[in-house]
């Protein structure tokens, strides 16, 4: 005898919502206080870091990665501005892996970046899930879910990476290499 269970059986819409509540709250509040480290911790050091990782103007970006992390992921904490909010994690987290940890191979053990394509890939699953019942978007109904969605982050995030990784980074392996070549 062979027993077909449903998704309808085995879940319920609230479980469903209280796993979304749950991922939204843990992607966000994890990227908004990294993005209040940045702060806390003086964004001097941060501006530097990024100068000497090729981000110019440093002070700059500084300011604008420590907001998109606090905005964004309040936003997605609270379910709110779907798939906009995704799709600037997304943008934030192409930009980290790539500026900082691409050098150093894929696994976060060795500062690679494992840890910045999970968080993106995270938001892109939200992207394409929707924030859930338990929303501020829900509250308003605005929000587009599906492959519209995760067209809107994935598409729009890396797009937005890309365009300004092409205005304002400098690879310093090139630029040592072409300093070197001058002498």
């Amino acid at each position: 005898m062979s027993v077909a269970l449903l998704a309808s059986d085995v879940y319920s819409l609230d479980d469903l919502n209280l796993g979304l509540l749950l991922l939204r709250l843990l992607l966000g509040l994890l990227l908004a206080a990294h993005g209040y480290a940045k702060i806390r911790n003086g964004l001097e050091g941060t501006a530097g870091w990024f100068e000497s990782e090729g981000l110019r103007p440093g002070a700059l970006h500084a300011r604008l990665a420590a907001g998109t992390e606090i905005g964004a992921g309040l936003a997605v904490a609270l379910g709110f501005l779907f798939p906009l909010s995704p799709m600037a994690v997304i943008g934030v987290m192409t930009v980290a892996g790539y500026v900082g940890h691409r050098r150093n191979g894929f696994f976060s053990v060795r500062n690679g970046w494992e840890f910045t394509f999970v968080l993106g890939s995270v938001a892109a699953v939200l992207a394409t899930t929707g924030p859930g019942e338990w929303s501020v978007d829900n509250a308003y109904d605005w929000f587009l879910t599906g492959w519209g969605g995760l067209l809107i982050a994935a598409v729009g995030g890396v797009g937005a990476a890309v365009l300004m990784l092409k205005i304002y980074f400098t690879n310093p392996d090139n630029a040592a290499a072409q300093a070197g070549d001058s002498d």
